[in-house]
Order: C-alpha cells, then sequence, then structure tokens
C-alpha cells in the first residue's frame, strides 16, 4: 500500500565534525556553502552550523565535537547533483587544487551517473554528480547490460551509456 503521503527531496543532513572550525572552512571555501546560522555551545553542546548552497536555509549543519574520523559505519556517503559535465570536471579540478583526497572518479554501474568521490576533512565520503537516470512512473530501470563502469572521468565521457550526452564543453578540464 502506498504512503499518504509524497516526499519530495532530502531535505538536509546533519554531519558530526571533530574541528567545527576547519570543517566550516571546507565547505565554504572548497564547496562554495554559505553559513545561514550558529549555535553555540549554550545551545548545542560542541556548537552546530547550519549551512546553504541553495535557497533552503540548510542543506548540511554540522556539529562539533565528533571524538574521530567517520568509519561510513552509519552513513556511506553523501552526493550532491549539479546541472552539466563540466561541472564534475571542474569539481575535481578545485578538488585537487585543495589537495582534498578524491577516493574515486569516473562512473560506477546502477544509475550510470559520472563521479567525483572524495572525503571532507572528517573523513566523510561525499560525492557531486552528473548524469543520474531518471526513471518516469511506470518506465522500466536501465538493464545491467548497459552499465559502463568507468575508473576515471576521462574514460566515462569516451564510453558513454546509450542515451546519455555526456559532451564537455571545456577541454581543458581533461587530464592530459
Amino acid at each position: 500500500m502506498p504512503a499518504p503521503f509524497r516526499l519530495q527531496k532530502i531535505g538536509h543532513v546533519v554531519l558530526r565534525s571533530r574541528d567545527l572550525e576547519r570543517s566550516v572552512d571546507f565547505y565554504k571555501r572548497v564547496l562554495g556553502f554559505e553559513v545561514s546560522d550558529v549555535y553555540g555551545e549554550d545551545m548545542m553542546p560542541g556548537g552546530m552550523v547550519f549551512l546553504r548552497f541553495n535557497p533552503d536555509h540548510h542543506g548540511i549543519a554540522l556539529v562539533g565535537g565528533m571524538a574521530a574520523l567517520a568509519e561510513k559505519r552509519e552513513m556511506h556517503h553523501m552526493a550532491f547533483e549539479v546541472d552539466t559535465l563540466d561541472e564534475v570536471f571542474a569539481a575535481r579540478k578545485r578538488l585537487r587544487e585543495h589537495k582534498v583526497p578524491i577516493v574515486f572518479q569516473g562512473r560506477r554501474r546502477a544509475g550510470v551517473q559520472i563521479a567525483v568521490e572524495f572525503l571532507d576533512p572528517d573523513g566523510h565520503h561525499l560525492e557531486i554528480y552528473w548524469g543520474l537516470d531518471r526513471i518516469p512512473p511506470g518506465a522500466k530501470i536501465r538493464p545491467r547490460e548497459e552499465w559502463r563502469e568507468a575508473h576515471s572521468l576521462e574514460e566515462a565521457l569516451a564510453n558513454p551509456v546509450p542515451g546519455q550526452k555526456a559532451e564537455l564543453r571545456d577541454r581543458s578540464l581533461l587530464d592530459k
């Protein structure tokens, strides 16, 4: 039986941080977030910072006081969609410029999105992606034989999946 409501989107995620100031700097400087509000220790043990990347008050909130690096025990990763493939390539370039650990780039399998995956200062696994399959009501999912795993952005670009218009406008973003 279907739910008597329709979820619209994932509203926000709250992450713990070992060093709140350092993590806020990363999300602002590297990923372009803006601070919306701040809770001091008097309101939240460890402090809390609300960050936005669109008109919503916050997409991520960070809470201080985490004891150790995240170990992907509870949350595997969080992903951010961008509008163009060029933006994924530009994100990779920016991450490299800021010496952010990149843990994967290319295309996984199901969903066939092209992505760059990386770690924030607390070890949280993040992804910036483009081209995730859309499945209209009543439509069938992409068959496995159309998945084309790729281990670099360039490989994903060179070997597109059927129906995915993988075009890069700014060729200077390619690895030489």
